[in-house]
């Protein structure tokens, strides 16, 4: 009996790393038919660094956590399986990700600098991109959850940035994006400062308080910087043909 349950055990585990790596797989292989293999493999792999990111942040707090899902043209995303018990470790866990997001786009930049690849430069202002675009400071964003640490209302600061973006490119993955935090944006007008969620779940000490505002602004500052010189590097290569 004891062997059956391991063995069972065993399957489970194997299963979610089989759809992990499988949904990871078919993520390149349509990225491939659209963008090229050197392009798709760059850019799931980052992804995957900015995933994790929040995954290792997760288990560091000790939440039960699941391996990164890929969805094809939409993202990636973690399964908390355990949600956390305070603000201060949601905003942990959502710098997690652009944090460990960036340092990958950092290091392909860098390689792409070195060996003189626009393909992998490429690479690194979709990393670049991506990091800046999850610290919109609304949920269910990455930003959402670190500005949270400050208060749920800063949440409203997002919404002129989602609609630009949205009046600039429009996207139904804005849209739907914008369905999602609705009901948070809902929960963040109703929020007050006496209430037992804020003397619970929102009591965080100012110097924590603090500390994550100056992680936010820098982070966001740095992808702010790279993702414009990168887009220029990008433009200037096209239009004097550089090397693929």
């Amino acid at each position: 009996m004891t062997k059956l349950l391991f063995l069972l055990f065993s399957g489970l585990k194997f299963s979610k790393v089989l759809l992990s790596g499988g949904t990871m797989l078919l993520s390149v292989i349509l990225y491939t038919w659209v963008y090229g293999w050197r392009y798709a493999v760059g850019f799931i792999v980052l992804l995957f660094v900015h995933e994790m990111g929040h995954y290792v942040a997760a288990r560091q707090k000790g939440l039960n956590v699941g391996l990164p899902t890929f969805i094809p043209f939409v993202g990636a995303w973690i399964e908390l399986k355990e949600m956390p018990h305070d603000a201060q470790t949601e905003a942990y866990i959502g710098l997690g990700g652009p944090l460990l997001g960036t340092v990958g786009a950092t290091v392909c930049y860098l390689l792409a600098r070195s060996w003189n690849l626009d393909w992998l430069l490429a690479v690194s202002y979709a990393g670049f991109f991506l990091n800046l675009f999850n610290l919109i400071p609304l949920s269910p964003f990455d930003g959402g959850r670190i500005t949270a640490v400050l208060s749920p209302r800063i949440w409203f600061a997002g919404v002129p940035v989602l609609v630009g973006l949205f009046l600039y490119r429009p996207s139904p993955m804005l849209l739907l994006i914008a369905l999602l935090a609705a009901p948070q944006l809902m929960k963040a007008w109703k929020y007050r400062s006496d209430s037992e969620e804020a003397q619970t779940y929102y009591a965080v000490p100012t110097r924590v308080k603090w500390e994550y505002a100056a992680y936010y602004i820098g982070l966001a500052a740095f992808l702010a910087v790279m993702t414009h010189d990168v887009h220029e590097m990008l433009g200037a290569a096209r239009h004097f043909g550089g090397d693929a």
